[in-house]
């Protein structure tokens, strides 16, 4: 959990993948949820929950305008 979840927008990160996102929706869940890996009990709501963050994310993406970035 050291690890801190990088930048996803352009230009910081010009190309961003599904495991990009899934990754940084992953950290975010053990982050907050203070779960490196939840218990069996836990695992259903957990990957729920990092299911839904980066979906959230891809919408969050797909919406910015980043102003006086290049267009691609």
């Amino acid at each position: 959990m050291c690890r801190s979840i990088k930048t996803l927008r352009p230009p910081m990160t010009p190309h961003v993948d599904d495991d990009d996102i899934r990754a940084a929706a992953l950290q975010y869940v053990r982050k907050v949820s203070g779960f490196r890996a939840p218990a069996a009990h836990n695992r259903q709501a957990f990957d729920q929950a990092v299911d839904a963050v980066a979906e959230a994310t891809r919408h969050l993406l797909a919406d910015l305008e980043v102003r006086g970035a290049a267009a691609t």
